[in-house]
């Protein structure tokens, strides 16, 4: 039986990879890519024949999160996998309350990502073990992921503090998403998050107050 999969990613380059990875299995066939959230649900409005979706979770427009809890209201009998390069608390916890039925980090090898598609869809849950590790602490310890007004605490996630770190350094916003392998535009939008939670207007006032809270 053939199994029917779309991407969805706004790095060309992890799309191309993704695919080459499902190419070493016969049954496996990408039905279509999408770019970004809203992409993919005006894809699924013409072809919403598919098993399962490869889901990124920054993407411009509608991120992985807003869309995983769209297409299960919609689509109930599609499987989503969160294929991600965020490991942290909150998108894990967000992204299972959306309802994705499981999730792998980008790095994975084809054999893992072919299992767990399978098991997936065989209705298990495909997660890396330091993800499944991290599921279970937060189920033993549930978080409110909750803005708290009153704590003037500025909570930046791991991948926020990597590209502060890297912008401290001095380098472009094409250099950071080299060295992060993402595009652009997710480093522009991780960028715009920084300073909102730091309540800045540019680079210097960004590094400057993040050393100054130790984020950094």
């Amino acid at each position: 039986m053939t199994i029917k999969v779309a991407i969805a990613d706004d790095n060309s380059f992890l799309i191309k990879a993704v695919n080459e990875k499902l190419s070493f299995f016969d049954n496996i066939k990408v039905s279509f890519t999408a770019v970004n959230g809203s992409d993919l649900l005006n894809k699924l409005v013409g072809n919403h024949n598919v098993d399962l979706i490869l889901m990124d979770i920054e993407m411009p427009i509608k991120n992985g999160i807003e869309t995983t809890e769209m297409v299960k209201q919609k689509y109930p009998h599609i499987k989503i996998i969160m294929l991600t390069v965020f490991d942290d608390d909150e998108n894990i916890f967000n992204a299972i309350k959306a309802g994705a039925d499981g999730y792998l980090l980008k790095e994975v090898n084809p054999k893992v990502l072919y299992e767990g598609i399978e098991d997936t869809l065989a209705g298990g849950a495909a997660m890396n073990p330091s993800i499944a590790m991290k599921t279970l602490k937060l189920l033993r310890n549930p978080v409110e992921f909750v803005s708290n007004n009153e704590k003037e605490e500025i909570a930046l996630t791991n991948r926020e503090a990597e590209v502060l770190e890297q912008l401290s350094k001095g380098l472009s916003y094409n250099a950071i998403a080299d060295n992060l392998i993402l595009s652009t535009g997710t480093i522009r939008k991780h960028i715009e998050n920084i300073y909102r939670k730091l309540q800045v207007h540019n680079k210097l006032e960004a590094v400057q107050k993040a050393k100054k809270n130790n984020l950094i």
